[in-house]
């Protein structure tokens, strides 16, 4: 039964008072919305802006709702960093300081996959070889291995949460391996011998409990779309980082099938069954592995000569197999839990073989690509000097899925810094499942939306931009190198590592060089060496986070890098004052996935480009320039050395979907601000 409780802003303010925090409409505007929205069933997008302290502005309205209603609210976040923020630092504070308000303190619990956690059946069970590996040859690899699965044996029996992320220092994945098990793989609490002490399920457990469960994305798909029971019931989402939900929701949709994974599962099974029945499929994954190797890498628009045989011999071999094995025998974890736990083992490594075979094979029904459910690849790495094929299969789209398993089962609230592109929600919302037509904008006055009439049975979602609290007009210049040549495939143009110097040494250092690749980091990194006098770190000669540690405690240190620095570096005050972007960050045109999302839209008469490269685009770069400005003190450049963003035909599309700064294309300008906002603070 629901209890009497004080209403959102007011729990805010004492949320504010308690926490030693400023006051702010936009948080305020913020926690209005999301109340309005787990009132009404509405579901809601909402950009905040850096500043605004959105973790706050969701997490009072669900906390309220939860004790209000003893329900659960689920909060997924898309990195570990938010999660331990989340967990270690937000929710503490705020459950003391809400305490008196609510009449009690409101739980909270962290729950991430299955894989994260010790397998104490596996352990005791004795843990099953790992398939032979290049790296088991290396004698000194073979020991670290064997010392780190020892430690992990050892660390069981004093961990409380058998948590990975408890364990310091960490271990391999390999070897964590070893003491782990998917979640297809458990035996389940009722069948597993050491059930009642599971590290994974006191976890699930404590969760079913809490007023607020922290997740992340790829545990929320699971839940969602594989129909697995992971987490509490529950009647409010909060999505975080909500710009990352459809890559990593595509992430766990993703299946692979390899030469290497099918002779790993011919080799659990052959210890359980004749044979012969195992030969059958080792001898289907080697004919697999000679077909890969003849088929140059990039898209199936249709199966290739053979290739429909060889997923048949596979599919075949594989049920054959399974049938053979048989499921694990009435009693058997009791009596003999080695063996049970083998058998499993086997059965997922097989049933996983076979429904990926039967996946290919079904993918190319659909006589119409752009209305396939599957795009499907060969891909190869040669990172690891032995090239790995893989044929991939990914969904064309997840849309769907996210409309009816989770914009169909609970209330949704998605945010992020970064949720428009080109000033929109559309783009976004489209590939969530959520069509433009189903909107109702919110005003931020009155922080509620009416409801919109609904296309069909689609969702009614609310769109709100908040904004930021920082004034970028007056704290920030976007500088476009328009003078620079455009971005070419022969490495950094010259021209270009001068006015990363030119910029660097006017700044003083204090630079966060974001790069399209490890390539191009790496050679500005080492050219800036020999140029500059100011310390210059690379991604790659240390951990990121220990890195990101350095760059942030020495102002005159510089720090370049790729990808995972353009998203989540968080480095307030004088070290950093200038990021700077090498080219406008598309993704590879040649990524299958993307360009077979292209042409789907491109067949319903869209704009292909601007839909899937652009939206990419336009997010990340948004990500990129909200590492700037971190505090309300903070000042600083943003120098994009790519001409396109003041050149292209897009250009104002991207611009769009990036905070006011004060824009300029003078080099000298740039150069001078620079040197003022270095002067102006003490060395």
């Amino acid at each position: 039964m629901s209890r009497e409780l004080p209403d959102v802003p007011d729990l805010l303010r004492t949320a504010v008072r308690e926490l030693g925090g400023a006051e702010r409409t936009n948080q305020m505007t913020m926690a209005s919305a999301v109340a309005h929205s787990i009132d009404t069933g509405e579901h809601l997008a909402v950009q905040a802006g850096t500043g605004t302290g959105k973790s706050l502005a969701y997490l009072v309205p669900s906390i309220r709702h939860a004790v209000a209603t003893g329900s659960t609210v689920v909060v997924s976040t898309a990195t570990i960093a938010l999660q331990r923020q989340l967990v270690e630092r937000d929710l503490p504070r705020l459950a003391a300081a809400l305490a008196p308000s609510l009449g009690r303190e409101p739980e909270f619990a962290i729950l991430k996959g299955r894989g994260n956690y010790l397998c104490l059946n596996k352990i005791h069970a004795g843990m099953a070889d790992e398939p032979a590996s290049d790296e088991l040859f290396d004698p000194f690899a073979a020991s670290r291995l064997g010392r780190e699965v020892q430690r992990l044996v050892d660390w069981s029996s004093d961990t409380e949460t058998g948590d990975r992320d408890d364990l310091a220092p960490g271990v391999g994945d390999r070897a964590w391996r070893q003491v782990s098990v998917t979640a297809r793989e458990c035996l389940g609490k009722s069948r597993c011998p050491i059930g009642e002490d599971c590290f994974a399920e006191r976890a699930k457990s404590h969760a079913a409990r809490a007023d607020v469960v922290v997740t992340n994305h790829a545990l929320l798909a699971i839940h969602a779309i594989e129909g697995i029971s992971i987490l509490p019931e529950h009647d409010v989402v909060v999505i975080d980082e909500a710009h990352e939900l459809v890559d990593r929701v595509t992430g766990i949709a993703t299946a692979e099938l390899t030469a290497g994974a099918i002779a790993n599962a011919a080799r659990r099974a052959g210890k359980l069954v004749e044979d012969e029945d195992a030969d059958r499929l080792e001898a289907a994954g080697e004919n697999w592995a000679d077909l890969l190797e003849s088929l140059a890498p990039g898209r199936w628009e249709r199966l290739p000569e053979g290739a429909a045989a060889a997923l048949a011999a596979i599919r075949d071999a594989a049920w054959a197999l399974r049938t053979a094995i048989g499921p694990v025998r009435p009693g058997m974890n009791q009596t003999d839990p080695e063996a049970a736990a083998a058998r499993s083992a086997a059965l997922v490594a097989i049933e996983e073989i076979h429904d990926d075979a039967v996946r290919v094979l079904t993918a190319f029904d659909e006589p119409d690509p752009a209305q396939r459910r599957d795009v499907v690849w060969l891909e190869v790495d040669e990172s690891r000097g032995n090239p790995r094929r893989a044929l991939r299969v990914a969904p064309l789209s997840v849309g769907g899925l996210l409309r009816s398993r989770l914009f169909g089962e609970s209330t949704v609230v998605l945010t992020s810094a970064t949720l428009t592109a080109g000033g929109s929600f559309d783009a976004l919302a489209a590939t969530w499942g959520l069509p433009a037509s189903s909107a109702t904008a919110i005003d931020p006055a009155t922080a509620t939306g009416k409801k919109a009439p609904s296309d069909g049975d689609a969702p009614t979602w609310n769109a709100l931009d908040v904004g930021s609290p920082f004034d970028h007009a007056r704290s920030g210049i976007l500088y476009i190198a328009a003078h620079l040549p455009g971005p070419g495939r022969d490495g950094t143009d010259p021209r270009i590592l001068e006015e990363i110097a030119d910029l660097v040494e006017a700044a003083g250092g204090r630079t966060l060089g974001l790069f399209s690749s490890m390539r191009a980091a790496r050679a500005a990194a080492d050219a800036m060496g020999d140029r500059l006098g100011t310390p210059v770190l690379c991604q790659g000669d240390d951990s990121t986070g220990a890195l990101v540690t350095r760059f942030a405690a020495d102002e005159p240190t510089s720090l370049f890098g790729t990808l995972s620095l353009w998203q989540g570096v968080d480095v307030p005050g004088p070290s950093l004052s200038l990021v700077i972007m090498d080219r406008i960050p598309f993704p590879r045109p040649d990524d299958p996935l993307l360009v077979a999302r292209q042409r789907a839209v491109e067949a319903r008469g869209g704009n292909g480009f601007l839909s899937i490269a652009g939206n990419h685009a336009a997010l990340l770069l948004a990500q990129g320039v909200g590492r700037l400005l971190r505090s309300m003190d903070d000042r600083g450049v943003v120098a994009v050395l790519d001409p396109r963003l003041a050149t292209a035909r897009y250009s104002g599309y991207l611009r769009a979907s990036l905070p006011p700064f004060w824009e300029t294309k003078d080099p000298q300008v740039v150069r001078k601000a620079l040197a003022r906002i270095r002067d102006a603070r003490p060395s």
